[in-house]
């Protein structure tokens, strides 16, 4: 995996946003034009309606971030972090879980959330490096939003306050399932949305569910195979109809974020070009070389030295004029990650 370190760079400290913007879409903006090969800055992420044109298409994913952060607690009150992927082997009580010090945790030791003793999980042991725990009850994702808390990334190195709630998630939030943000989404307000549309935007909604993932670096095993992990999606009749509608008519299709770009590439029939309707898993990784025909435009965030998303990123404009604007980025302070600037490359 030579061939990752060209995705290396040296990020300082202080260019992780560990906070938001004041205001969702004053965050700073990087116009990048692939045809010519340059960049240019915007002052605000609100200013992208400069570079819009009426007609264009944003598919944005209305996933909703679930409470997922559990701090759970064995009878002698020692306290175990763990956060709740996904229920596996099509049982709704057993969990694929990342859980912090299990090597202290016995078999079928129980476990219940903090100041919540109703609710109680067994440890049924290991999953690679996760851990498989099962709920004595039925748990909902209602039941996460009273005993849990949003799981903010762990690279921002601190815990969740009350603005999280609120500002990791996008004002397109609808559909709860995720265990992190769809962050390119994080740029737009009510305000901006309408601005847009009533400019000739279309929006467009498709659904992924942001799995565990999002915080893995990557594998040889993952290089090899040009697969990922495995994330659900959905893109209802009417969503792929009204892109359909916009494909024939010449209209640039535009992917707010990497997770909406793909779900599109993974439902994108490039023979027929068409986008066809499904409810399924994908693990699809695009990097360099792969051609993407789903999308014309893709705004994005800054992403992870050596990750599949900048891999992604790079397949979609060619992997020198990506990281020359990375270093842009570098060198003028732009902020990074979940919670920093943006990009719209078209």
């Amino acid at each position: 995996m030579d061939f990752l370190n060209q995705f290396d760079f040296h990020l300082p400290d202080e260019q992780i946003a560990r906070f938001p913007a004041k205001n969702r879409d004053e965050s700073r903006l990087l116009i990048v034009n692939r045809a010519n090969e340059t960049f240019v800055e915007a002052p605000f992420f609100r200013d992208i309606r400069n570079w819009l044109r009426p007609g264009d298409v944003l598919v944005y994913n209305e996933t909703k971030v679930s409470y997922r952060r559990v701090y759970l607690q064995v009878d002698s009150g020692r306290i175990h972090e763990a956060i709740f992927l996904e229920t596996i082997d099509n049982d709704p009580s057993s969990w694929a879980c990342i859980l912090k010090n299990r090597a202290k945790l016995k078999l079928g030791e129980i476990l219940s959330p903090v100041g919540f003793a109703e609710f109680q999980f067994v440890y049924e042991g290991k999953l690679d490096e996760l851990s498989r725990l099962r709920s004595i009850r039925l748990v909902r994702d209602e039941d996460f939003e009273v005993f849990g808390t949003i799981p903010i990334p762990p690279y921002l190195k601190r815990k969740v306050i009350e603005e999280d709630k609120n500002r990791y998630q996008t004002i397109f939030a609808k559909k709860s399932g995720s265990v992190a943000a769809p962050t390119a989404g994080l740029h737009f307000t009510d305000s901006l949305r309408a601005e847009l549309v009533q400019f000739g935007i279309e929006f467009v909604p498709v659904n992924l569910q942001v799995g565990y993932g999002t915080f893995r670096p990557l594998t040889a095993e993952q290089w090899h195979t040009k697969t990922l992990h495995k994330e659900k999606y959905e893109i209802t009749e009417e969503s792929s109809i009204r892109l359909n509608t916009a494909k024939k008519e010449g209209r640039r299709i535009i992917a707010i974020g990497t997770t909406s770009l793909r779900v599109l590439e993974t439902v994108f029939d490039s023979q027929q070009q068409k986008y066809k309707v499904g409810v399924s898993q994908t693990d699809i990784f695009l990097s360099p070389g792969d051609n993407i025909q789903s999308v014309q435009g893709l705004i994005t965030n800054f992403h992870l030295p050596k990750s599949s998303l900048l891999l992604l990123v790079s397949a979609f404009a060619n992997s020198r004029l990506v990281m020359n604007s990375y270093q842009y980025a570098l060198q003028n302070h732009f902020r990074f990650y979940s919670y920093g600037d943006s990009m719209f490359l078209f």
